[in-house]
């Protein structure tokens, strides 16, 4: 032990030494042996610090530097090594002393440099109300994390003990500091696995935010401890005796629930104190993975165990490393205990989380390795690559990072066995685009556990998933409300803008030739394409996309390219229709419009007309003609408006519409099945189903594509057979 050795070392007594210094050096020892070298540097760290925070005082009035030593004593209890121990005595020098950058790599190297810097610049992100500014923020944040996990550690150190002495501030100054630490630093703790401290931030956020509640909860917990601790011993007492049955060593001992976590459950179930705090919870840990299993079937055999309340994480491990056996039994008198099972090495992973044990492991190693970081956490790699993406937003990466650091993981299986991890409430489109981003992209439909179900199904942990995917099938605006993962999203939301890029161009460069050739000016495309840096713009796609979006007409082109022909041009004044004929692209898409076939039209949402209705054409500001069926309630409203205009069907034969069902009927086994049988019976293809059950009335609403009413009317004539349907309508 060096603390026995401090003579040899220095030649004085562990008495003459600071005590809290030598706390400090005791909670390393419990982790790691300590060389000479190694404690010289760390003494001669203690003594740099207080020097140099000598005359700084906190608000309790105390010497600054009591709080350089509590983080750097926080991270021993976790195990880190020296430089992380120096980083953490001497995170504040360089943001509140005159201690240069120079002057610690002098005296402690390039690796304490770059964890003080690191430090400092975290300390310097400040997350106040102005969203912008806070996911700006937010981003240097995790990029810190990203380059080195370390830094952050020292943070969350950091704010652990600014939350523990955060009594001496005001009450809104306290109540600022806990809102912050709540959103940022208590999500990023659970996201990497530091349960212990996550579990300590909370109860203290909870006691400043809530006190009343937080002092109420602490009563109640109190007064029943003891029949808690009663119980909790006779559920154990027949564990312990089979444990020396089968002459296996563990500790078996009663988890106590935190006050916040109790409130929360209430909140979320809502549900009373004692039915939350009713059920209860014990952990065996032991040193081997197969003596985790081998309890596991001695707990199912002397409790009933609950059939839906069991998930191996050893077997399939969280993103963020933890691992353990969760089940659920029966005990005496009918009360729920949960049972987790996991071994030392498992303990400690979920206490401080996978990067801080393996930098423990790996604490005889000067630099720790960023890709070896990587490797632990896929989602890290996925979050650099977003942030890397050349359309990264500081907004959209907050919302995208808030929705990752706070969901809780589900585990999929491929047909092939092959397990794929997903946030709660995945769905199918989430999962496809876990799989590969042109799976996604073509997902057309999907099976889970060998049954067709609607793109928008929430997914469950043990699913097994497969993927329709079509050639013809393309993402949609609608797509972005179904799925739930960031990495879907953002796969959606850059197919979109891309393909709108290339259909906006294409329109912008039609209406130009349309333009010219109206007047008579083809011969001009080649000077204006050449030319296009007149008009101020690095490219002609520039030029194509001004024109279509009506910044930019074809009299102001030609003014640029041939200033004096445009004078004698005979470009007149355009009625609203003529302007939607100026617009005019390609054969419309089965409708002509006042005897005209090339117009642009679009079919109204609200009624979706198919062939065989009788229908209206109502003229748009930029968007051409907006097709309704003369029944629709928007038209029947407004039937004296000039905007409207004659239209007539013009379809071919393998045209298809999308149709809108409402289908009510009795919320029985098999309904979608049969539905979905009908359906296809009829070779009618179904874009999308939604069903839900109320008060034992299911709710279906199926989108088809038809060619026409006749086709339509056969469908609805033939799902009218099906057992309890009660009601069908077109939407």
């Amino acid at each position: 032990m060096v603390i026995q050795n401090i003579t040899s070392f220095f030649g004085f007594s562990s008495n003459s030494l600071p005590k809290d210094f030598l706390e400090l050096i005791k909670l390393l020892e419990s982790h790691q042996e300590i060389d000479e070298e190694s404690f010289k540097l760390i003494y001669d760290a203690y003594l740099f610090g207080q020097e140099n925070h000598k005359n700084q005082k906190r608000k309790s009035g105390e010497p600054y530097f009591i709080h350089c030593v509590a983080v750097a004593q926080i991270l021993a209890s976790w195990g880190m090594d020296k430089n992380i121990i120096i980083g953490g005595l001497l995170h504040d020098t360089i943001e509140d002393t005159k201690v240069t950058k120079n002057d610690i790599r002098d005296r402690y190297g390039d690796d304490v440099l770059f964890l003080v810097e690191s430090v400092t610049n975290l300390s310097g992100i400040k997350f106040n109300s102005r969203n912008q500014q806070k996911a700006e923020n937010f981003m240097k944040m995790f990029l810190s994390f990203a380059k080195d996990i370390r830094a952050i550690l020292i943070k969350l150190a950091d704010r652990l003990h600014n939350l523990k002495t955060i009594s001496y501030l005001p009450k809104i100054k306290q109540r600022r500091f806990a809102i912050e630490s709540k959103e940022i630093f208590i999500p990023l703790a659970h996201r990497i696995g530091m349960n212990k401290i996550k579990m300590e931030m909370e109860d203290i956020i909870f006691s400043i935010l809530e006190p009343s509640q937080f002092k109420k909860i602490k009563k109640l917990v109190k007064s029943s401890q003891r029949d808690r601790t009663k119980y909790i011993s006779s559920f154990i007492s027949p564990i312990e005796n089979e444990l020396n049955k089968i002459n296996i060593k563990a500790s078996v001992f009663g988890r106590a629930k935190h006050n916040y976590s109790i409130n929360n459950k209430m909140k979320l179930k809502n549900v009373s104190f004692s039915e939350v705090f009713d059920q209860f919870a014990i952990r065996i840990i032991v040193d081997k993975v197969e003596e985790c299993y081998m309890i596991l079937g001695m707990i199912h055999q002397l409790y009933t165990p609950m059939q839906d309340r069991f998930k191996d994480y050893i077997a399939m491990p969280k993103s963020n490393g933890y691992q353990s056996i969760h089940t659920t039994v029966f005990g005496s008198k009918g009360r729920i205990v949960e049972v987790q099972i996991r071994t030392n090495n498992m303990n400690k992973i979920a206490e401080i989380g996978v990067a801080a044990h393996w930098l423990y492991k790996e604490s005889s190693s000067h630099l720790v390795k960023k890709d070896k970081i990587l490797e632990q956490f896929a989602w890290i790699r996925e979050m650099i690559d977003e942030l890397n993406s050349e359309n990264k937003n500081p907004q959209e990466f907050f919302e995208m990072l808030k929705i990752d650091l706070f969901h809780d993981e589900i585990f999929v299986f491929t047909p092939n066995g092959d397990v794929i991890s997903l946030v709660e409430d995945a769905t199918p489109i989430d999962f496809a685009f876990q799989v590969h981003s042109q799976v996604g992209l073509k997902c057309s439909g999907a099976k889970v556990n060998g049954h067709i179900v609607p793109l928008n199904t929430s997914l469950k942990s043990g699913d097994t998933v497969e993927v329709i995917t079509s050639e013809n099938k393309q993402p949609s605006y609608a797509w972005l409300k179904i799925v739930k993962m960031p990495k879907s999203k953002n796969h959606i939301k850059r197919w979109i803008k891309k393909n709108e890029y290339k259909e906006k161009i294409e329109l912008g460069e039609e209406i130009l030739e349309k333009g010219l050739r109206k007047i008579k000016k083809m011969s001009l495309l080649k000077d204006i394409k050449n030319n296009f840096n007149l008009f101020d713009f690095s490219n002609f796609e520039e030029l194509y996309l001004k024109v279509a979006n009506g910044k930019i007409t074809i009299q102001d082109i030609i003014e640029k390219i041939e200033p004096k022909s445009s004078k004698n041009l005979d470009i007149k004044d355009e009625t609203l229709t003529e302007k939607f004929i100026r617009k005019a692209r390609g054969i419309a898409h089965g409708v002509s419009v006042g005897g005209l076939d090339n117009a642009l039209i679009n079919y109204a949402k609200c009624c979706s007309p198919i062939p065989g209705d009788k229908i209206i054409g109502y003229i748009t500001q930029g968007r051409g003609v907006t097709i309704h069926r003369v029944s629709c309630k928007n038209y029947s409203m407004s039937s004296t408006n000039e905007r409207f205009i004659e239209v007539n069907w013009q379809i071919s034969d393998a045209a298809s519409f999308m149709v809108r069902l409402k289908i009510e009927g009795e919320d029985r086994k098999g309904l979608a099945k049969d539905i979905v049988e009908c359906t296809s019976s009829l070779n009618i293809n179904i874009s999308s189903v939604d069903m839900k059950g109320e008060e034992g009335v299911a709710k279906c609403s199926i989108i088809v594509q038809v060619r026409d009413t006749k086709q339509l009317n056969r469908l609805q004539t033939k799902l009218k057979t099906i057992n309890r349907i009660y009601k069908i309508e077109r939407r």
